[in-house]
């Protein structure tokens, strides 16, 4: 009794399926006939209306009434089309509904499209795109009809009328080419790809699918290909792919205008009216089919009905019993053990994967074992996902690892063979007495140090550190200037004194590297003449360094970005290589992170951006020992006097050499220069470059030059008179001293003091009284627009 129960509620349950698989291929049997079918007839109207539409926008003086009553024939078409379709549209199946909704939404473009035509505001190549999407949108609408179907020989049907139907938009897509070639007398090389594509294409789709229509709509086919019209369309095509791109006018072309417009019209309506008639039959038999199916599931329900009703409370008994000992146990423990896996587990070995240690996922991963039952495949398959994630992680790490180290290699290497530049750079600069050749020297110094930093930039993304190191800490304002001289436009920047601190030798590679980014920065985007302001000072915390420009400033948005990067532990792949790559920044924060200093950009009151730079205590040196002196800065006497110039390089020291040295290099220099605009010009600021920042090692040049407590300043005129102190004995050669009239010939020699003294404009300025005039406007016209800017400050 029970399994004859059992059997008449299966059937039930099976006859409730059927019934509703019936009446399911009847609605969407009913959406092809109501909508698809009456749909062919005004898409190939589109269709023609597509290539009148490309051959009037190349010859626009002809053509405009065929095109216009092509228009009015698709209107028509689409608004039948429409008209029939709202009523089984309302029970249709979602899918269906999405793909009209998608096609109507291209007909609704069709009368914009239209006026662009007439306006000619609209080129061929986007009329042919527009038409194309169209089709393909009716297309998709017939694939979704035809996909949905749970009838296979139906949907097999449907499928092959589809192809059918999209062979011939491929045929007609590739007339409209031809005939915007004929109107426009050429057929650009990417047409005629196209055509030819299109051409082979549509051919081949004919050919798979013909075989599969109905006995005699396939017979109709092979007729039409056996016909005149067909057969000569594919010798135009065929004509039209040996001639090849034609780009000054027509000549030569195998066929006419006229006739190719004739020929591909009369093939397009034939194949149209096949796939129409093909349709009409799948949609026919598949309705006869649903009804059938309907009947015999009525019936059959009715008689298995009569006796489910004994069966109904036993077989509700047994199932619950089944249910409750076996299947509800079973995957509560399932549940358990995936959450388990899911939301601890799984979630550390992806972390510790990601930080590159070794995990065996096989024995901290163990497979979910459940049989081999429904619920053990549910486990299986939840295995197979597990393993796809780990594995996905592991290929992320190894890729990471892998890009990771070629920065490392090309780092290193560059980093090494700018290392080697410099010390040629430094031994060049030792021995050139020239001035222009050695501002030349200077300026190869300087864009090597700044290639230097660029490797060191790799090496940090890389995740190590960058090779140079100190051992004895370095006062802080010497890190400021060596940071500066690291810089391009290192002559706009004015550094600050600041507090008597140092900074601890394990981070003076580190904190010149950050801030010489940010100097970077607020050289690069504030005014040409504007200065960028490196300060300094003392904190509960540590020591704050502020890098302050005046430029235009970040907009909000980009600043909070910069503070997030600031705040957070940046990884790689936070960049996203934008095109705007902010590389200088994800260094920033790197650096930043691993000495646990804290930056911060704000608004300047200037209208720029201020740059805060907290270094912790832990980065400071309490006492002892400071890199200073000889041991400090090792540098050349250009060098020396060239950061003296700019203030860059100002560091103090107690070394009594001092004093003659720098006399004597005033003496040397006032021999060699005959006016103030020859000496700026022999002595113009030059960057030290990297030389500050490589030469704090103690491994630095071949002598060291301390350099005077305070700003260095070049001599007046008047010192130029003075007479030269007495020789201290140096390293480096003496300068040859020019003797008057040394090279002339005897009778040019004469006696100096017989030549006219040349009259002097008393009113020609000094070059510094210009400087001193051009500094007091500077500071009013600074004064006026501060005022401007607030106001209320006067009070």
């Amino acid at each position: 009794m029970i399994p004859s129960i059992t059997l008449i509620v299966l059937w039930t349950a099976g006859a409730a399926y059927l019934v509703f698989d019936a009446f399911y291929v009847k609605a969407v049997v009913s959406s092809v006939r109501d909508i698809s079918i009456p749909a062919v007839t005004g898409l190939v109207s589109a269709e023609k209306e597509r290539q009148l539409g490309m051959a009037y926008l190349g010859k626009p003086a002809t053509g405009t009434a065929e095109l216009h009553n092509q228009q009015q024939q698709t209107d028509q078409s689409f608004a039948a089309m429409r008209t029939a379709s709202e009523a089984v549209l309302a029970s249709a199946p979602v899918e269906v509904v999405q793909s009209a909704q998608k096609l109507y939404a291209s007909i609704d473009q069709l009368p914009k499209i239209r006026a662009q035509i007439d306006t000619k505001s609209i080129d061929k190549a986007e009329v042919y795109t527009f038409y194309n999407t169209l089709l393909d949108n009716a297309s998709s609408l017939f694939d979704t009809q035809g996909r949905i179907l749970p009838v296979v020989t139906v949907a097999l049907d449907g499928a092959t009328t589809t192809e059918v139907f999209r062979a011939t938009d491929q045929m007609s897509r590739g007339a409209a080419l031809v005939a915007a070639g004929f109107a426009t007398n050429s057929l650009t090389p990417e047409d005629f790809r196209a055509f030819t594509n299109l051409v082979g294409t549509y051919h081949s789709e004919l050919d798979k699918s013909v075989p599969f229509l109905r006995p005699d709509i396939r017979g109709k086919f092979q007729a039409l290909f056996d016909g005149d019209a067909y057969k000569q369309l594919v010798a135009a095509e065929n004509a039209l792919i040996e001639h090849g791109v034609w780009t000054k006018g027509a000549t030569g072309v195998p066929i006419g205008e006229a006739s190719w417009n004739t020929l591909s019209t009369q093939v397009l309506d034939q194949l149209t009216e096949l796939t129409i008639s093909n349709a009409n039959e799948v949609s026919t038999q598949a309705i006869d089919d649903a009804n059938q199916q309907l009947t015999l599931v009525v019936i059959g329900s009715i008689v298995a009905l009569i006796a489910a009703i004994g069966a109904i409370v036993a077989a509700v008994r047994v199932s619950r019993t089944l249910v409750d000992r076996t299947l509800v146990t079973r995957l509560a423990r399932l549940r358990e053990e995936a959450l388990q896996l899911a939301q601890h587990r799984l979630p550390d070995i992806v972390r510790r994967l990601r930080e590159g240690q070794t995990v065996n996922v096989r024995a901290e991963l163990p497979d979910l074992d459940y049989g081999r039952d429904e619920i053990g495949q549910v486990a299986d398959a939840f295995n197979a996902a597990q393993y796809t994630a780990v594995t996905a992680a592991v290929t992320e790490a190894q890729a990471r690892d892998g890009v990771h180290n070629v920065f490392l290699s090309i780092a290193h290497r560059n980093q090494g063979l700018v290392h080697r530049q410099l010390k040629i750079l430094d031994t060049m600069e030792r021995g050139e007495e020239n001035p222009q050749q050695l501002e030349r020297l200077f300026q190869l110094d300087h864009l090597a140090t700044r290639a230097r930093r660029n490797a060191e930039n790799l090496i940090i993304l890389g995740g190590e550190l960058p090779g140079r190191r100190w051992r004895k800490p370095v006062k802080l304002v010497d890190v400021l200037r060596a940071a500066v001289s690291e810089t391009e436009l290192y002559h706009r920047v004015q550094v600050e004194r600041g507090p008597d601190v140092s900074v601890v030798g394990s981070a003076v590679a580190d904190t010149i590297h950050l801030i010489a980014e940010l100097v970077d920065n607020a050289t690069s985007f504030s005014p040409p003449r504007s200065q960028v302001l490196v300060s300094s000072t003392l904190v509960a915390r540590g020591a704050v360094v502020e890098v302050e420009d005046q430029g235009l400033g970040m907009s909000e948005e980009d600043r909070d970005r910069a503070n997030r990067m600031m705040a957070e532990s940046p990884e790689f792949d936070a960049m996203a290589l934008k095109s705007d790559s902010r590389l200088g920044l994800f260094v920033i924060a790197r650096l930043a992170n691993r000495l646990e200093i804290n930056v911060e950009f704000r608004v300047s009151p200037y209208g720029g951006t201020r740059a805060i730079v907290l270094l912790p205590s832990s980065v400071l040196a309490s006492g002892g020992p400071v890199d200073r002196g000889p041991e400090t800065v090792q540098l050349t006497h250009q060098q020396q006097v060239a950061a003296a110039e700019s203030g860059v390089a100002a560091v103090e020291s107690d070394s009594s050499e001092l004093d003659e040295f720098w006399a004597l290099s005033r003496s040397r220099l006032a021999d060699k220069v005959q006016t103030t605009e020859s000496l700026h010009g022999a002595l113009d600021p030059i960057p030290p470059g990297a030389d500050i920042a490589e030469r704090l090692t103690p491994s630095g040049g071949s002598y060291s030059l301390p350099v005077p407590t305070g700003v260095t300043r070049w001599p007046e005129a008047e010192d130029v008179d003075e007479a030269p102190p007495p020789v201290v004995p140096t390293i480096r050669p003496v300068l040859p001293q020019r003797q008057p009239q040394n090279s002339l010939a005897p009778q040019l020699r004469g006696d100096l003091d017989d030549e006219p003294e040349l009259e002097m404009d008393d009113d020609i300025r000094s070059p510094e009284e210009i400087r001193h005039t051009m500094s007091a406007y500077q500071a009013g016209s600074l004064k006026g627009r501060q005022a401007g800017e607030y106001p209320d400050s006067r009070a």
